[in-house]
């Protein structure tokens, strides 16, 4: 059985005097499903599980109206279920298909509150983002990604050194430099998509992994072209398709000229804001200073693009397992790409993340917002100690919190932290 840390959540969903409906929102693919299903099965007597896609004739279900005792009716007719508001757990998957599903949850908290409720939907975002009625304050929220590495490590039997790498041991998880460098490697190949994870877990099967990733990939590219407008269609697929180069540049900000010849801002600002609604990928903007709130100063006509998962971004550059696993190539080899994009998969399930840069002197690759205190982040591939922008950074805005992501053992001086970079997900 896979482990995913945002079970914890839910029980804490379960448990709150002010429980709301649950909207879990991500990708598809990264478990949403499976997740709902599985806290249905181990905390509930019974499940009443309704798929809005696959049930066609239910799409219409509160197209007239939100009376509850008829919407329950319907519900245990359909899925054969007794539904008894502490003991069951009712869930409605893809619910963006219905008519008016979002606006229903609104009526459960107001009319039906006893009733424990959960919905999700892959392209949830993009229905937001098109003017459906949202029931703001009337539901909870929870945001899934791909596993973390510590799920990832996890679910391959190292729980105890997950558990060390979630508290900062750093006095014990340097004994297991070698170990985690290692399984570092393993999860920029096999990344954290559950499907992709469970399959390794099982057989060890890199081709199989590789496989099912670029399974994956190709639904993606079919959910443009059935959900996608027809209108920028053919412009978001540009894009998609050149997120690789785009990270394999020096700079890595979005460079539309790179698209086509000419390209502007104007005609792409639509198909990249569909992916990022998408999940399909994480758009990081540039702050011009960093002063709190972190929003406040964002640019974001200066961004860069990362993939949803580390894994997805191998299989669409093609890059083999035979390289990737080599000590003497992995973390050199596409400029510091795929270090960037295990930094960001870890830290953006937490915080909400920046970029910073002064006229073409310095960069730094990630800033954060930690309570009151603004964290500057940079990533290198390797052991290399220099870190001429943070240092910048840190001189022109008086930060004393600068953090270096490295293949270094974690040690401190007095303006800076060395973390390994398998411990990125401890910074956030």
């Amino acid at each position: 059985m896979m482990i995913r840390a945002q079970i914890k959540a839910l029980e804490n969903w379960k448990k709150s005097n002010n429980r709301k409906p649950l909207i879990i929102q991500g990708a598809r693919q990264v478990g949403k499903t499976w997740l709902m299903n599985q806290f249905g099965r181990t905390s509930y007597s019974n499940i009443a599980y309704i798929n809005f896609e696959s049930a066609t004739p239910l799409q219409a279900l509160f197209a007239n109206d939100f009376n509850i005792a008829r919407i329950i009716s319907v519900i245990e007719i359909e899925t054969k279920q007794k539904i008894q508001p502490d003991k069951t757990l009712i869930i409605f998957d893809e619910i963006q298909e219905a008519e008016r599903g979002l606006t229903a949850l609104k009526y459960f908290y107001e009319q039906a509150p006893e009733y424990h409720v959960m919905a999700a939907g892959s392209l949830l975002g993009i229905s937001m983002q098109n003017g459906s009625s949202f029931p703001v304050g009337k539901v909870d929220l929870l945001q899934l990604h791909p596993l973390s590495f510590l799920e990832f490590i996890t679910n391959l039997g190292e729980e105890r050194l997950a558990d060390e790498l979630a508290v900062g041991n750093w006095p014990v998880i340097s004994v297991f430099h070698e170990k985690l460098t290692d399984l570092l490697r393993l999860y920029y190949f096999v990344g954290g998509m559950p499907e992709v994870v469970a399959a390794y877990s099982k057989d060890k099967d890199l081709e199989l992994c590789r496989s099912l990733q670029e399974k994956i990939l190709k639904g993606y590219e079919n959910d443009f072209g059935k959900h996608a407008p027809p209108n920028f269609l053919a412009r978001m697929r540009m894009v998609w398709q050149n997120l690789v180069s785009q990270l394999a540049k020096e700079n890595k900000k979005f460079i539309y000229g790179q698209l086509k010849a000419g390209a502007r801002a104007k005609e792409f600002e639509s198909a990249i804001n569909w992916l990022a609604d998408a999940g399909l990928v994480i758009k990081v903007s540039r702050i011009e200073k960093a002063t709190l709130p972190l929003q406040a100063y964002a640019d974001f006509d200066a961004f860069k693009l990362y993939f949803v998962d580390i894994g997805l971004l191998c299989a669409m550059a093609n890059l083999e397992a035979s390289v990737l696993l080599k000590k003497s190539k992995i973390l050199s080899e596409f400029k510091g790409a795929l270090s960037e994009q295990f930094v960001c998969q870890q830290l953006n399930s937490k915080s909400r993340l920046y970029y910073w840069s002064a006229a073409q002197t310095a960069e730094v690759d990630f800033v954060v917002q930690k309570h009151d205190a603004i964290i500057p982040i940079e990533v290198k591939a390797e052991e290399n100690l220099k870190s001429k922008s943070l240092k910048v950074f840190v001189d022109k805005f008086g930060n004393k919190n600068a953090i270096r992501l490295s293949m270094s053992p974690y040690r401190t001086q007095d303006w800076l932290t060395n973390i390994p970079l398998y411990g990125a997900g401890h910074v956030a």
